[in-house]
């Protein structure tokens, strides 16, 4: 499953991190990258390390 929509800061990426058990497998996050609002390699890096704690 991919998520979309609504991705634009550290909490939402930590909200997706607490479910990824359910299925989910990535995010769609054009809007928040495209405006600036996200760093693609920051988010990456975070999601990753929050994935390592569990």
């Amino acid at each position: 499953m991919i998520a979309s929509g609504g991705l634009s800061n550290k909490k939402d990426i930590q909200a997706l991190c607490k479910v990824q058990d359910e299925g989910i497998m990535g995010v769609i996050a054009g809007r928040s990258i495209y405006n600036g609002d996200l760093d693609l390699a920051e988010a990456q890096k975070y999601a990753d390390e929050l994935s390592k704690k569990k």
